[in-house]
């Protein structure tokens, strides 16, 4: 991936400002290098989201027949799934409860054995954090993707604590040794590893990315198109949205074939307005 979101923007915001004759505020810089390998490699941790399935070959039969289609969260429904949740996790960031609620219900819509082991993946980024000293203008790509990992009838029984804490703890590991860690990982195998296999999920936020505020001189953008690139069926990018009636939100597309959808849809407001009972703290 040559640009993360971030840095995407970075690029459509001097587009515009070139050919609108205006100085670019946040100069462009290369700085590639502030994020290469270390010579020897140091793999200073275990990388799941890494690791290949070896019984992936059988599970083609889940991005068969696939469809793309948008969840639209109101207000409403993100209130209902935090006031869900125990007290002590009440400051829970709005992307870690939506990803946990998404990966449950996706989790049930494809029916995966109960035995399987699932991974969510979270999108970091690595920006304004650690000792990398990446310039405001880098435009490159600084995306770290940690797994967090349950067997598929744990993280479905489980409250929505229990996906939310996982989230939280895969996060928390995110430490400057851990990306330099990947950075070592990928340069050994050359690029040659993926992230995507069938019980993999990839959740990451594009909401405050700064899409809304490319400005081409015909005003704020008001529609980008579908996510159809973006979203396969290990990923999903979620994004700000105002609905035809006016309500303010976030929109979660997702990808599944047609009868898993029915069930995704389903599964998903059943968590958000019928929560199951929270597990004891010990549990977390």
């Amino acid at each position: 991936m040559t640009a993360d979101s971030v840095g995407l923007v970075h690029f459509l915001k001097c587009v515009p400002a070139i050919a609108r004759g205006m100085t670019i505020i946040v100069q462009p810089v290369w700085c590639r290098e502030l994020l290469k390998s270390r010579i020897p490699p140091k793999f200073s941790f275990v990388h799941p989201e890494y690791e290949e399935d070896p019984d992936e070959a059988t599970k083609m039969m889940h991005r068969k027949n696939i469809i793309r289609q948008s969840v639209f969260l109101s207000i409403k429904d993100m209130k209902a799934l935090r006031n869900g949740l125990p007290p002590y996790f009440q400051k829970s960031s709005m992307f870690e409860i939506v990803t946990a609620c998404v990966w449950i219900a996706r989790t049930l819509a494809l029916e995966i054995d109960p035995n399987e082991i699932v991974k969510l993946i979270c999108v970091v980024n690595a920006r304004g954090k650690y000792q990398f000293n990446l310039p405001d203008g880098y435009y490159g790509n600084a995306l770290i993707f940690p797994a967090a990992i349950s067997k598929a009838s744990v993280l479905c029984q489980s409250p929505l604590a229990y996906a939310v804490k996982l989230i939280q703890k895969v996060k928390a590991r995110v430490s400057e040794e851990y990306v330099r860690s990947v950075l070592d990982l990928l340069a050994y195998n050359k690029g040659q590893i993926s992230i995507h296999n069938s019980w993999k999920f990839i959740a990451s936020d594009t909401s405050l990315a700064g899409f809304t505020e490319v400005d081409f001189g015909w005003g704020k953008p008001i529609y980008g198109g579908p996510l159809v690139v973006a979203i396969s069926f290990y990923t999903s990018a979620y994004a700000r949205f105002k609905n035809s009636e006016g309500e303010v939100g976030m929109v979660v597309p997702i990808c599944l074939p047609p009868q898993a959808m029915a069930r995704f849809r389903e599964e998903l407001f059943k968590i958000i307005y019928s929560p199951r009972s929270s597990p004891h703290p010990s549990m977390l």
